[in-house]
């Protein structure tokens, strides 16, 4: 019913006017949202050929596709059918070129205010389609891909910015043309006469997505990369890039949807796991749940929406709620297998997080069996589960299947799970190293402030119990963490500054050491007598070591920690 509103025929074929396009595209990502995957898909595939937007429509589902299994036929078609929407956008006029070059003075005034809506409407498709491109390039993980990757998304920068300033322009000069301050429509070859309000509003929505994608992405990259991102002309303006996507989302184009999930992911994933609000754990739930309170309503059966509640439930320490969420979610998405594969992820989080290891290693096995995404770090993630548990001899054995899961070279978290798991497969693990380890992972992924007391104590007994002094520094470092999530400052900085000196188990734990500078370091900044220690030791901890794992990771949460410094203490 709702597309046969949207939908006014001529002749033999079916035609959408540019509002009613926009409405239908709108509906088609509802769908897709509310678990109606395949009719989204049908939906978007039978008017595919009918309307840049409603192509653009089937691309994103196909691209959705690709980005979820990673399969490589479905990456190739994702990256066809997103080709043969750019191909379209452009077919009418060969080339895209400036509004300014193509609105002619003594051309028909609602004939060429229609085709300037088209027209920006068709960049920002182009725009999108070679975003998403480029990402389907940088998931090969090769260097000519990065680069071919890198100058598709400069491409798609410069179209975005040259839209977003031209939809600005319109929207100024239709405000002035309405409260009759003048004509300044004339005065630039550009006559705002017959676009409406609504037109540019939704306009301005549709290239907010990616302009602030751009600003948000790029306001987090450490500076060791920014020079590559400056050469290619990138900004990073972390506000501009929230208040964009906040517009987008409150807009009636098709992207309003993404936009929201894209704050909700930014809030509850992004802002905690870089610690971009530095100690304040808490930071983004705010956010993150007057966005769900305004938008839960529209979308009662959102596997994805239920996905981002248990998120903020997690963050705020509700463990069983979120839990309850995520076994929900992972309901709703019953023909999203990937959608599943996140929420059991998730579970197997929590479940690590209450130190509930059988349900944890239940999760992550079966996502070693199912997944295509790293079946590598699953198998460690599920080894040291069931070590945990105490099924020592299981573990011993997908220990040993990690290095044979190993496929992608250059992936830090799979070059991690290799690495950690050789030590069990030349030894046999204990139960107390297995439940070290978990304890680890919750402590690099930025979980263990999600614990609650009684568990953080448990952890802090158990990481106690470790006596092997290849793991000492390593146990101080959880130690230290663990005590800062528990209030007990001194004895954090005690245990980060072993961390920070030991040098027995340096080689096999190479990260220790920044990592206790950088911990170290934070815990100093949240004294004002202290500010100056604390600054240099996160100096140190990003000039004076390297090679180690998940460094990049490490600079981007210095890099948030200096710039929040810098907010609190203007220079």
């Amino acid at each position: 019913m709702a597309e046969q509103q949207h939908l006014r025929t001529h002749g033999h074929a079916q035609r959408l006017d540019p509002k009613e396009d926009a409405e239908l595209a709108l509906v088609g990502i509802n769908m897709l949202l509310n678990n109606g995957f395949k009719e989204s898909d049908q939906l978007f595939r039978k008017y595919r050929s009918n309307s840049p937007l409603m192509s653009f429509g089937a691309s994103f589902v196909s691209f959705l596709n690709a980005m979820m299994t990673f399969e490589e036929e479905k990456m190739q078609l994702a990256c066809d059918d997103l080709k043969m929407t750019e191909k379209l956008c452009e077919s009418d006029e060969g080339v895209i070129e400036t509004i300014k070059n193509k609105i002619k003075k003594n051309v028909d005034v609602r004939k060429s205010s229609q085709s300037m809506v088209d027209r920006l409407q068709r960049q920002i498709i182009v725009a999108d389609c070679q975003v998403y491109i480029a990402v389907l390039s940088f998931v090969k993980q090769e260097l000519s891909a990065y680069i071919k990757g890198g100058w598709i998304l400069r491409k798609a920068w410069k179209i975005y910015n040259k839209c977003y300033v031209d939809i600005n322009a319109l929207q100024e000069m239709y405000q002035k043309k309405t409260s009759q301050e003048s004509d300044a429509a004339n005065d630039n070859h550009i006559d705002a006469e017959g676009v409406t309000e609504e037109s540019l509003n939704r306009l301005k929505g549709a290239v907010s997505f990616g302009y602030g994608l751009f600003h948000l992405c790029i306001s987090m990259v450490p500076p060791n990369l920014l020079k590559i991102i400056n050469l290619l002309g990138f900004p990073g303006d972390r506000l501009q890039g929230l208040s964009s996507l906040m517009y987008a989302s409150e807009s009636k184009d098709m992207k309003a949807p993404l936009a929201t999930l894209a704050l909700l992911w930014y809030h509850t994933v992004v802002r905690p796991f870089f610690a971009l609000d530095g100690s304040d754990n808490q930071g983004g739930l705010k956010e993150a749940k007057e966005i769900l309170n305004r938008k839960e309503s529209a979308y009662p059966n959102s596997s994805l929406f239920m996905f981002f509640k248990g998120r903020i439930q997690r963050l705020e320490c509700q463990i069983n709620s979120a839990l309850t969420s995520f076994h929900t979610a992972l309901e709703l998405a019953t023909d999203q297998r990937e959608i599943q594969h996140v929420c059991l992820y998730e579970i197997g989080w929590c479940s690590m997080i209450e130190m509930n290891y059988k349900d944890a290693f239940q999760s992550f096995e079966r996502l070693k069996n199912e997944s295509r995404w790293s079946q590598c770090y699953y198998a460690y993630l599920t080894a040291v589960c069931q070590g945990a548990t105490g099924d020592l001899e299981g573990a011993h054995d997908v220990f040993k299947d990690v290095q044979k899961l190993f496929k992608r070279k250059n992936n830090q978290i799979e070059q991690f799970s290799v690495k950690k798991s050789e030590r069990f497969k030349k030894q046999s693990p204990t139960k107390e190293l297995c439940v070290l380890a978990a304890v680890e992972v919750l402590y690099l992924w930025k979980a263990i402030p999600n614990c609650s007391l009684s568990n953080l104590q448990r952890m802090s007994q158990a990481c106690h119990e470790v006596l092997d002094p290849s793991v000492v520094g390593l146990r101080s470092l959880l130690l230290g963490a663990i005590h800062k999530c528990l209030g007990n400052t001194e004895d954090a900085v005690q245990f980060f500054q072993r961390a920070v000196k030991d040098e027995i188990g340096r080689q096999l734990n190479l990260y220790v050491q920044p990592y206790a500078c950088y911990e170290l370091g934070c815990l100093l900044l949240d004294n004002p007598e202290t500010v100056a220690k604390g600054k240099t030791l996160l100096f140190q901890a990003k000039e004076e070591y390297t090679g180690y794992d998940f460094e990049n990771r490490l600079h981007v949460r210095i890099h948030a920690a200096l710039a929040s410094l810098r907010e609190v203490l203007p220079q």
